[in-house]
């Protein structure tokens, strides 16, 4: 047991470590112990759900693109780091369907059923632009308050965003294929194409 615990805390510094490095932020004098991390609450159990098509997936994000004036890229890797593509997703914290609309997200959007795909691209789509206009096209931001909410973005001068939501942006970064810093720099255009990767 013990072994398998610090076989968990190596592994968990080196994805810290790496996190860091592709964010360009100096690592805190401080180790942070994987049970600092780990729930004492167990996650629901989910019904067997599989991710949508990709043809599917692609309608479903045109039409949201085009009603929010959203790049079709940046929709797909947020549904990807969000649910994996997969509409019958909840989280441990409450969070539903293809886009994790938490209830009260779900209720400002009208969201009468979160778990269905259209539903929840929609309002997904609505809350991000929300999102990168109340940042003045900042992603960066954007993506932390869609990932941690908006009031834990606005503490960005005063500390660091969590390790979740560091991984988080890192990963749909790497996806759009732009780095931190340019995501960083205002404004974000979201209704141009990104340029595809090579």
């Amino acid at each position: 047991m013990q072994l398998a615990l610090q076989q968990q805390r190596d592994s968990l510094d080196k994805q810290r470590q790496s996190i860091h490095r592709q964010l360009r932020e100096p690592l805190p004098s401080a180790r942070i112990l994987a049970a600092d991390f780990i729930s004492p609450f167990r996650a629901p159990p989910q019904a067997p759900c599989t991710a949508l098509d990709s043809e599917s997936v692609d309608s479903i994000i045109s039409e949201a693109a085009q009603r929010q004036t959203l790049s079709p890229q940046l929709l797909r890797a947020v549904m990807k780091q969000e649910s994996g593509f997969k509409p019958c997703a909840v989280s441990s914290r409450g969070a539903q369907g293809l886009m994790q609309l938490m209830p009260s997200t779900a209720q400002q959007f009208h969201v009468s059923d979160p778990l269905d795909p259209i539903q929840s691209v929609q309002a997904g789509a609505a809350f991000l632009k929300q999102l990168l206009t109340r940042y003045k096209g900042d992603l960066t931001l954007a993506l932390a308050g869609y990932n941690a909410g908006p009031a834990r973005a606005d503490e960005r001068d005063t500390r660091p965003f969590p390790l979740e939501t560091q991984s988080y942006l890192a990963n749909i970064f790497a996806d759009l294929g732009i780095t931190p810093a340019e995501a960083a720099t205002p404004p974000f255009d979201p209704k141009e194409p990104l340029p595809e990767k090579p």
